[in-house]
């Protein structure tokens, strides 16, 4: 396993993952995962919104103990914790939960309340955006479970590309993947999953954001509905 990166610069990395994104286009989610794993060792993480636990038991599979990262915006539905905790307690990974510098109560004391309905914008970038740049820091890769196929602004997504925001590898095993393969794998191997995905709910992420959604509509037509807002600010 090589995990020495040191020496190489942002641009170095960039041209990396960019070959890499075109090389690995038509490799299967593991291949993808295992050079991530081959390539940077223990600076490579799996980030998770516990919607399922797809990518998480992939990349188990490639590295033991492969950090999961979780981030915690006190927002979230109950059943997101516990997919949280279950995953924890199940799956040879090690979660790693990050919250926001702020409470909910010391940032509505700041901001005020339910500061989610009148700027989503800020909400997100301080209890998604701002706690993930940080939490971060010490990984050069990150791998993600974004698809193509959820939302036209997924459709370009890379397997591997360059987070020009973040300086670092980006990694998207299952981008290539149709709902129809993450439900066979869950299947396949048990996998855990957010229990909210069978009772209409597509995309999971805070709970004052996410609604169900209605048939014909894409998956990610249940978040920030009615505002336009179709991304939390994480991926572009």
């Amino acid at each position: 396993m090589t995990t020495a990166q040191e020496g190489r610069t942002d641009e170095d990395l960039k041209a990396l993952a960019e070959r890499a994104g075109r090389e690995l286009e038509d490799a299967s989610a593991l291949e993808i995962l295992r050079w991530a794993v081959d390539t940077f060792g223990r600076e490579f993480c799996v980030t998770s919104s516990m919607e399922d636990a797809v990518v998480a038991h992939l990349a188990s599979r490639v590295l033991k103990g492969v950090d999961v990262v979780f981030l915690d915006t006190g927002y979230h539905f109950p059943e997101t914790i516990g997919t949280r905790d279950a995953v924890e307690a199940v799956m040879d990974v090690n979660v790693i939960t990050l919250t926001p510098r702020q409470t909910v109560a010391e940032q509505d004391a700041e901001y005020g309340p339910k500061l989610h309905d009148r700027d989503p914008d800020l909400c997100c970038a301080l209890r998604k955006v701002r706690p993930l740049e940080e939490g971060l820091g010490g990984y050069r890769a990150w791998a993600t479970g974004l698809r193509r196929d959820e939302s036209p602004t997924r459709a370009g997504t890379p397997v591997v590309g360059w987070d020009d925001k973040r300086r670092k590898v980006k990694v998207s095993p299952i981008a290539r993947w149709t709902q129809d393969d993450v439900d066979a794998y869950i299947a396949e191997h048990g996998v855990l999953a957010n229990p909210l995905l069978t009772d209409g709910y597509a995309s999971i992420g805070c709970a004052p954001c996410t609604r169900r959604v209605l048939a014909g509509e894409d998956a990610r037509a249940g978040r920030w509905a009615g505002r336009g807002k179709t991304e939390c600010g994480l991926h572009g």
